[in-house]
């Protein structure tokens, strides 16, 4: 190497916030591990994760070392690790902890918004996710996902990644937080048209009693467990194609 030039430096796995040991609701159909990482580019003001957001140096940092000797025991009875937040595609060691843990044994997930299609795109085409859960906050329209995740954004780059786990082959998910006053028929409806075709959406409902601005969900109400379902049975998994 010539004089006065040093080798460019991976990039460190980013520093992880929390850690659930085994959760069997977060991939459906296998037992997991969930790691946090903290920061995100939405500000969703129902977000019951909001800590990671807002004040993620109140929390503990998890060593990576840790966590992976924690989980090598498991290997055969946890099936695989969800990769969360916050939002992990905004850090640059995000390649380096997918790769790490995959090389532990494990499958891997990742919990995203679909806000950085070209991160997207790099981990799946790199062979470092079995499986990508993205949320849909709204219909893709500027005003109704700026309601939904608390700031304007470009709509495009959503749909960009909604469109690209429809079509690359990956195991895919997608996810939408919905209550009555936003997300009425007529924009579950076009939410529909958006997803038509992909491997799964599931419907979850807004809990305001949980949310990181209340002021912004004052007085919105939730879908009852039989409303939910009843969406989900006749809006939701009729445009699956599974």
């Amino acid at each position: 190497m010539p004089d006065g030039v040093s080798a460019a430096r991976a990039p460190v796995p980013p520093v992880i916030k929390g850690f659930i040991e085994t959760s069997f609701l977060d991939w459906r159909g296998l037992i997991s591990a969930v790691l946090f990482l903290p920061g995100c580019n939405f500000a969703c003001p129902y977000c019951h994760n909001f800590t990671l957001v807002s004040d993620p140096d109140s929390l503990m940092s998890l060593p990576l070392d840790s966590v992976l000797d924690r989980l090598r025991p498991f290997v055969g009875w946890i099936d695989g690790v969800v990769v969360s937040g916050g939002e992990p595609t905004l850090h640059p060691g995000l390649e380096e902890l997918l790769g790490l843990i995959h090389q532990e044994g494990f499958q891997v997930k990742l919990d995203t918004n679909g806000y950085r299609p070209e991160v997207v795109k790099r981990v799946v085409e790199a062979g470092l996710v079995d499986m990508v859960a993205m949320d849909v906050k709204a219909p893709l329209e500027p005003l109704a996902y700026r309601r939904s995740c608390g700031k304007a954004i470009e709509v495009d780059q959503v749909t960009q990644s909604l469109a690209y786990l429809k079509s690359c082959g990956v195991a895919h998910e997608f996810r939408s937080t919905i209550c009555p006053a936003w997300h009425g028929p007529a924009e579950l409806e076009r939410m529909a048209e958006a997803v038509e075709g992909c491997a799964a959406w599931t419907l979850q409902a807004m809990n305001p009693a949980t949310a990181w601005n209340t002021e912004a969900v004052e007085g919105v109400t939730m879908f009852t467990p039989e409303e939910l379902d009843e969406l989900q049975r006749t809006v939701a998994d009729p445009v699956c194609r599974n």
